[in-house]
């Protein structure tokens, strides 16, 4: 069956960064587009960055120019580089694909002091 494994996350100072990795098995990691998506305490999942299977990349706007997705068809992960990290990046963080989600993996808590 299909699992997701997100790593990375960690606690950072303000305007510092980190590097999530997300391992996907069970499907065929290629044919999917893949995103990132975080939870805050006491907010809904939102997704912050999205990468299609021709690896073309979006953004939401709060994380535009500070966010990075990529994927590694070969080692099936996608990858999320963030930098000048803010303390509204607090969340815990995970990747799915997008419009019909796969079960959700554990997440991986990325904490930002300010």
């Amino acid at each position: 069956q299909v699992q997701l494994v997100e790593s990375g996350g960690g606690l950072v100072q303000a305007g510092g960064s980190l590097r999530l990795s997300c391992a996907a098995s069970g499907m065929i990691f290629s044919a999917y587009a893949m995103g990132w998506y975080r939870q805050a305490p006491g907010k809904t999942r939102e997704l912050v960055a999205s990468i299609t299977t021709s690896s073309t990349t979006n953004y939401a706007n709060s994380v535009k120019g500070r966010f990075t997705i990529s994927r590694d068809n070969a080692k099936n992960t996608v990858y999320l580089q963030m930098n000048s990290l803010k303390p509204e990046d607090t969340a815990v963080y995970y990747c799915n694909r997008q419009l019909v989600f796969w079960p959700w993996g554990q997440g991986t808590q990325v904490t930002v002091s300010s």
